[in-house]
């Protein structure tokens, strides 16, 4: 699938709660708990996204053409909003990732729901995400 089917697929799940954000924050929760586990050996403090409140390890790495990324957090929110992130970056070319606009997050209104802290560790996470997919090119 490409970034944009993936994104609308998400804009859709998201739009079934409404104006619902209790509801919006249970399915980012549920959408950690699927979140493709990082590796305990991979879990350093080298791969921790700086700019996140929370503790989030982030691992990539190059199968193929493709970048495939794993990563955890402590935090059950931020898990989820990592896991949002890879379901849309994951399995797409280094290319495709960096030139991603990512339109979704303000689709779904996620940006306006989130604390500011939260809101500039989702930056940082697709900052780095988007660094490493230059670096693996």
């Amino acid at each position: 699938m490409t970034i944009t089917e993936i994104e609308n697929e998400i804009i859709e799940e998201f739009e079934l709660f409404g104006d619902d954000w209790e509801g919006k924050y249970e399915h980012l929760i549920e959408l950690g708990k699927s979140l493709p586990k990082i590796k305990e050996a991979y879990k350093t403090d080298d791969r921790i996204i700086k700019g996140c409140q929370s503790k989030v390890w982030l691992h990539s790495e190059k199968q193929g053409n493709e970048i495939v990324y794993t990563a955890d957090s402590d935090a059950i929110i931020t898990k989820g909003m990592v896991a949002l992130m890879i379901r849309v970056l994951s399995h797409q070319t280094p290319q495709t990732i960096i030139n991603s606009n990512l339109d979704f997050i303000n689709k779904i209104g996620l940006t306006e729901h989130l604390s500011p802290t939260r809101a500039n560790g989702l930056v940082s996470m697709i900052k780095q995400m988007k660094l490493d997919a230059m670096a693996l090119q």
